[in-house]
């Protein structure tokens, strides 16, 4: 086996240390996107659940209003 200059025995060449770092920046982002787009749709969850107790609430307004006259 061959090793560059001031490469030692045993030692990992530069481009497999960055090929490895570069996996790793990979792993992370993707990581970092799933649980932001997991964490946007329970709160997109959330709100359809609040929106539609509203509507709720507002239509049975609309009724309370209706029978008064």
């Amino acid at each position: 086996m061959v090793f560059a200059p001031g490469e030692k025995p045993g030692s990992e060449p530069e481009e497999v240390k960055l090929q490895k770092a570069s996996k790793q920046i990979v792993q992370n982002a993707i990581l970092q996107a799933v649980q932001q787009v997991s964490q946007e749709s329970r709160q997109n969850g959330e709100r359809a659940r609040d929106s539609q107790g509203i509507l709720q609430l507002g239509v049975g307004e609309l009724t309370k209003k209706h029978e008064k006259k």
